[in-house]
């Protein structure tokens, strides 16, 4: 278990990058995972100062998860690194994530049905958060790590998610704050978002996104298929260890 971070105002910081700053900052949505990270690099790559968010909400695989956000936030400079437990999400429960009664089932990439590691509104609670620290921080925009293949099983990353949060943001914060919400791989499959990672020099063996296991991954729920199956299109190796590696390309 990480430690906690009692009170949200209490940040981890790292170093900024030396030499010209950005002008504009962005919080990052950072959850350890690949789309995230390479999310975090887009927005680097347009100029803004990263202000990182991880949180811990009880899922089963988040000391891992915390450990690869907090390496990301030191090799990209990050102007700051807050780290909040959402336990609440645990004691709501609903979600093989945070359930140790519900068992995550092996992949099934063809499936359109929600799955059972759908936290129930944990996007809206992510980004309120987020929100609240890009307010607090002066930041422009609050960049999250949702792509398209998210869509028919996530509700909460669907394209009119985001806007309609968006309006939210623009009606209950301060007249002065304009603060948008990006999501740059929203229309991208996950071998977009590997192939991009690459192009940027995204260290992914610092990632992590197998659902059930903290080291090695299993290879086999549907977070480690989606993974491996970006890589294996790609015609590059996944540098994360697994416990199996199937074969994901038709």
């Amino acid at each position: 278990m990480p430690e906690s971070t009692q009170n949200p105002s209490t940040t981890d910081t790292t170093d900024a990058p030396t030499g010209d700053q950005p002008t504009n900052r962005a919080v990052v949505l950072v959850s350890g995972g690949m789309d995230s990270a390479t999310t975090a690099y887009e927005a680097r790559e347009r100029g803004y100062e990263l202000y990182f968010l991880h949180t811990s909400y009880g899922q089963r695989t988040e000391t891992k998860e915390y450990d690869c956000s907090r390496e990301l936030a030191e090799i990209v400079g990050a102007a700051e690194f807050l780290h909040i437990e959402t336990d609440h999400l645990q004691e709501i429960g609903g979600s093989a994530l945070t359930d140790d009664e519900i068992a995550v089932d092996d992949a099934d990439l063809d499936s359109e049905e929600i799955p059972d590691t759908y936290v129930p509104f944990r996007n809206a609670n992510l980004l309120s958060m987020a929100v609240s620290f890009a307010e607090a921080n002066d930041c422009e925009a609050v960049f999250v790590g949702a792509h398209s293949e998210d869509f028919s099983g996530y509700p909460d990353c669907r394209p009119e998610f985001f806007e309609a949060f968006e309006t939210m943001v623009d009606v209950g914060t301060k007249p002065e704050t304009d603060i948008s919400i990006e999501v740059p791989f929203v229309e991208s499959t996950k071998t977009e978002i590997a192939e991009r990672g690459v192009e940027l020099e995204v260290p992914f063996e610092h990632t992590w996104s197998c659902y059930r296991d903290e080291e090695p991954a299993c290879g086999t729920c549907d977070a480690c298929a989606f993974r491996l199956q970006a890589f294996q299109r790609l015609g590059v190796r996944d540098p994360i260890p697994y416990a199996e590696r199937p074969e994901y390309t038709d």
